[in-house]
């Protein structure tokens, strides 16, 4: 059989992004999957983006990938978040046609060169002096390959809980991957762990009073998450309607009431379910046992696509019985009536902890090993993809004999996501906020190519004609920009007196409000590319002074990250260390400084005790 660059295992949102970086920049691929009419399903939520996530896919499209162009062809709702506040946590999302985007996806695997698909479950590895050589799957197929990214989402030992009663699964109608499970454990010797997630039940949409409901429109679709031309972008399906209506609706103290008498049947809390649950997207029941003092709560009710009547209702995801599931939902206002054409459930899943991997996802013990998605210990199809990216460009790098790459968390969310799971301590779902950035003025999700486009064109990531486009964008902005700083209306530049405008105004409702003659304004290119400079422009001008502080503040983090920590680093010989410093440093292995300090238990203390001893070491190797 053919030998590959880089085989992927599994083709959700994580595995379709790495194949697509590892094809890109030049590998031969190999994507294996237990079902093919399956890639890129949205298990839960039918949507992409949100609060930081939209950010993310916003940084996969500055850099060539796939998650934006087919979230735009398979829109049905686009909104932009948080526009009542600073433009540093706007944030796009996209209720999606799941069905159009699966196909498109598909789709797109397809007819991407370089890129071969396999309908089959991987068992196990082939290893030869101590590497990856290849992957064994159930039919004896030995695939050999120079390295390996596994992105199995909830299939590694999955099992799905309703109620009391439980059955393996990767989700609803998939099976599990017991064996890949098994051979991490114990061909190669992985720490592996035990994660939960859920969803909630689907309804049919004849069944639901929707007058009962607050309508929420769909907004404008001026935005979109691909900021590539018409031209750029592949011939992909497309969902038949862009503004299809979300719904809002509370639930009912009789709905909590339901909860309480059947939550002995949870097996959440009956200590079935021994995977930890994620703290920010709470199973109903778990919103109702700890939140005693909020008697409803908010739901959505979310359309799963244009050709389909299905919904989706968010808010309520849980593990109880189907009965109670009934019960529930039958005392929500609108649904009294509501069918259940899908069952909510809870998912269990084994994950590998991420203090095994380096920030280019490769796993230490393995040199052509990298993993990405929720077997990483993320929850979420943005995450997973940003991952799958990173992942599969270093796969092909290592397989092309090449160094692999880290991204910084002062360039990308995807940056800070990757350090914090590699730094911090994972013992729950990890979902990304914009909180957990220290420069998100600077990581707006408008900027992302102004941020990775030129690094991506670097690594082969981004195409010439991509990266052409994005040059005139940004020769474009730097040309407006400069005339707004260098041209004055009453001693002041025009950048400053653009402060007294708000924040969402356009170009054309702006031109009548001027507070500067209107003859002062430099020439604006048409359509989509003036809107983008108008927009970066009003940023520039109200947050100036913030933005070059976080630039200084991030010149700072830089030098820290230039000292890097070698990779035989003896903590032992650096005395003064505390033994939690010492025993968390021995753990994570960080690769420079500044990684260092983000380890929990390290403090300032020891930062400059490691300091010292690397200028020390540095100095020696420099006199030998």
């Amino acid at each position: 059989m053919k030998e590959y660059d880089v085989i992927v295992i599994g083709a959700g949102h994580a595995g379709c992004e790495a194949a697509f970086a590892a094809a890109r920049v030049g590998a031969s691929v190999m994507l294996i999957t237990l079902n093919l009419d399956h890639i890129a399903q949205m298990s839960c939520n039918p949507a992409v983006g949100g609060i930081a996530k939209g950010q993310v896919v916003r940084e996969i499209d500055a850099m060539g990938g796939a998650q934006g162009m087919v979230t735009d062809a398979a829109s049905i709702q686009f909104r932009m978040l948080n526009q009542t506040k600073g433009p540093a946590v706007w944030s796009p999302r996209s209720q999606c046609d799941k069905v159009v985007y699966q196909r498109g996806m598909k789709l797109l695997l397809e007819e991407t060169p370089g890129i071969d698909l396999l309908q089959a479950e991987v068992t196990g590895f082939l290893v030869e002096n101590g590497g990856i050589a290849g992957v064994v799957n159930q039919f004896g197929d030995q695939i050999r390959c120079r390295a390996v990214v596994v992105t199995t989402g909830t299939f590694l030992n999955g099992k799905l809980h309703y109620g009391m009663r439980n059955f393996p699964g990767g989700r609803a109608g998939d099976f599990p991957s017991n064996a890949l499970s098994c051979a991490l454990a114990e061909q190669l010797n992985l720490r592996i762990g035990r994660l939960k997630t859920g969803t909630p039940p689907r309804i049919l949409a004849k069944t639901i009073d929707f007058s009962a409901m607050r309508i929420q429109e769909a907004a404008g679709q001026e935005e979109e998450f691909c900021n590539w031309s018409e031209a750029l972008r592949p011939p992909l399906p497309r969902a038949r309607k862009h503004d299809l209506p979300c719904h809002m609706v509370y639930s009912t103290e009789k709905t909590a009431e339901i909860v309480r008498e059947n939550i002995q049947y949870s097996p959440m809390y009956q200590g079935v379910i021994k995977g930890i649950g994620t703290r920010y997207c709470p199973s109903f029941e778990d919103k109702v046992v700890r939140f005693p003092q909020h008697p409803v709560h908010l739901l959505y009710l979310e359309p799963e696509g244009a050709q389909t009547r299905e919904y989706y209702i968010n808010g309520i995801s849980t593990s109880l019985p189907v009965e109670v599931q009934r019960q529930m939902i039958h005392s929500i206002p609108g649904m009294e009536r509501a069918v259940i054409s899908r069952y909510a459930y809870a998912i269990e899943y084994d994950f590998l902890y991420p203090d095994q991997l380096e920030r280019s996802l490769r796993v230490k013990s393995w040199p052509n090993l990298f993993t990405a998605g929720q077997i990483n210990g993320t929850s979420g199809y943005e995450e997973a993809a940003g991952q799958g990216l990173v992942a599969g460009l270093n796969a092909a790098r290592t397989a092309a004999g090449k160094s692999t790459v880290e991204f910084g968390r002062e360039k990308s969310y995807i940056g800070v996501m990757i350090d914090d799971l590699c730094t911090k301590e994972i013992i729950e779902p990890y979902r990304l906020f914009t909180s957990r950035a220290e420069y998100r003025l600077t990581l707006r999700q408008d900027n992302a190519d102004l941020r990775l486009s030129e690094q991506a064109h670097e690594l082969g990531l981004l195409p010439e004609e991509k990266y052409r486009e994005f040059a005139t964008y940004r020769a474009e902005l730097e040309r407006v920009v400069t005339c707004f700083r260098n041209t004055k209306s009453a001693g002041k530049p025009l950048l400053v007196h653009l402060k007294e405008l708000p924040d969402t105004v356009s170009r054309e409702e702006a031109h009548d409000h001027l507070p500067f003659p209107a003859g002062l304004l430099p020439e604006f290119p048409e359509g989509r590319l003036g809107r983008r400079i108008w927009r970066e422009l009003m940023v520039e001008a109200r947050y100036d002074g913030y933005l070059q502080r976080e630039v200084a503040e991030i010149n700072r983090m830089r030098k820290l990250e230039a000292l890097e920590m070698p990779a035989d680093f003896d903590y032992e010989t650096v005395k003064g260390l505390s033994n939690e410093a010492r025993s968390k440093l021995v753990k994570v292995r960080p690769t420079t400084l500044a990684q260092a300090g983000r380890i929990d238990g390290v403090t300032p203390a020891d930062i400059a005790l490691l300091q010292i001893s690397i200028v020390r070491r540095n100095r020696e190797n420099a006199g030998a």
